[in-house]
């Protein structure tokens, strides 16, 4: 996976929980046989700055864990068509997930596990959504994305 981790947070990210969340990406994203191709990015901010986005996308002014922006392939009226092998080359970018630092820790605390499994979890999640998954659709749908996203993590090893 083409993974693009931009951080923005005002300590710094560790290198080893941006490799973290490379390798449990790649993980997810091999889970679902996504193309090796595939691309999408990962930006780590302060609760100040996913606040903005959560207040002008969603209409919630306050923090919030994590927040996706799927890009959606909705077509337009002239289709692009390309033979199977040329459709292969071409990169999909699946969108883009923005997680606070700030709420992985005291999430994690809250929750009484490692901010590891945390950061895991919310971008797992995320990456889920990015994926056509949504919890917000009914109790099979959430049931579904809970337990896939449950079973990739404890797969993984970050586990409660």
């Amino acid at each position: 996976m083409d993974l693009a981790l931009i951080d923005q947070t005002k300590d710094g990210v560790t290198q080893f929980h941006q490799d973290l969340v490379q390798s449990v990406l790649n993980y997810a994203g091999a889970y679902l046989e996504l193309p090796d191709n595939t691309e999408m990015s990962v930006t780590f901010m302060n609760n100040d700055a996913i606040q903005a986005y959560n207040r002008d996308y969603r209409g919630k002014d306050k923090p919030t864990d994590v927040i996706s922006f799927a890009i959606e392939e909705d077509g337009d009226d002239s289709p692009v068509l390309l033979d199977e092998e040329m459709a292969e080359d071409i990169a999909k970018n699946i969108g883009d997930i923005l997680v606070s630092v700030d709420i992985i820790e005291s999430q994690a605390e809250y929750l009484g596990h490692s901010f590891e499994r945390e950061l895991g979890f919310l971008v797992v999640h995320g990456f889920l959504h990015l994926n056509g998954y949504d919890h917000m659709l009914g109790d099979a749908e959430e049931k579904e994305m809970f337990d896939l996203q449950r079973k990739i993590l404890d797969d993984y090893g970050l586990t409660r």
